[in-house]
């Protein structure tokens, strides 16, 4: 299956491969996602999904292709170099730091403080000073829009399943991302929660943020994606509009058992 580059592209992978113990989890996987668009990603249990993401965000390295974010090689760049450079992933159990406070994670995700630097705590104080009110600000009108700035100063282990899941989201904001990676927002959610998500998505999209989205609720994906792309067992299937790949024989019968 041959990848369509243009100058839209935000990311390109090319003939992805990724074995474990002799079974291809990816086999020769192409994806692109293109500047300012939502992508879905999706496939039947054990398609590769994850192993992708992970691929694409250097969690585990390829065994051979080639990723290129923003034009620039990224495949072997570690993972923390591959997130300063705007492109962030979330995980589908969300990851936050329980015996922290929902406003002191969105403070550490914070890039380039200047407080990082010891000797730039004593020299600039008044500088950290400035920042640290900028970034508290910042981070707590990015948890007011999600309907979390009345825990701000809650454990982050309290929140429910949901609230983490927004929060980690919330998060991904502090550093100025390009392009996200959504493991499956939707699951484990209750429904209004999932309403207010994709409204997220959706409005963060708006201010020019570029989505990859896995995700096994198809509401989710026909409602949010531009473009979705299909996997069965590690390998390219389909590529289309949501409209298109409802209708795709190849699609219903791999992925819907139809």
């Amino acid at each position: 299956m041959s990848l369509d580059l243009s100058k839209d592209s935000l990311l390109e992978a090319t003939e992805l491969s990724k074995s474990f113990g002799g079974i291809k989890a990816v086999n020769n996987a192409n994806l692109k996602v293109n500047r300012g668009s939502i992508t879905g990603l999706i496939g039947p249990n054990g398609a590769g999904k994850t192993t992708l993401f992970n691929l694409l965000s250097n969690f585990i390295e390829p065994d051979n292709g080639t990723i290129l974010f923003d034009n620039q090689p990224i495949h072997n760049l570690p993972s923390h170099k591959i997130a300063t450079r705007g492109f962030i992933r979330t995980f589908q159990v969300a990851r936050v730091l329980s015996r922290l406070s929902v406003l002191e994670n969105m403070l550490l995700a914070t890039p380039n403080q200047t407080g990082e630097n010891f000797f730039q705590v004593w020299l600039q104080q008044s500088k950290l000073r400035a920042e640290e009110r900028q970034n508290k600000e910042r981070a707590m009108n990015i948890l007011e829009s999600v309907g979390l700035a009345e825990k701000a100063y809650d454990y982050a282990g309290a929140l429910s399943g949901g609230q983490r899941k927004l929060l980690e989201m919330a998060r991904t904001l502090m550093t100025n991302p390009k392009l996200i990676l959504l493991d499956e927002p939707a699951a484990g959610v209750n429904p209004t929660l999932i309403n207010q998500i994709c409204e997220h998505i959706v409005s963060w999209n708006k201010q020019g943020i570029s989505f990859l989205i896995i995700e096994h609720n198809m509401d989710v994906i026909m409602s949010l994606c531009d473009r979705i792309w299909v996997l069965a067992e590690g390998t390219n299937l389909a590529e289309g509009t949501p409209a298109e790949i409802q209708q795709n024989e190849l699609v219903l019968e791999a992925y819907l058992g139809q």
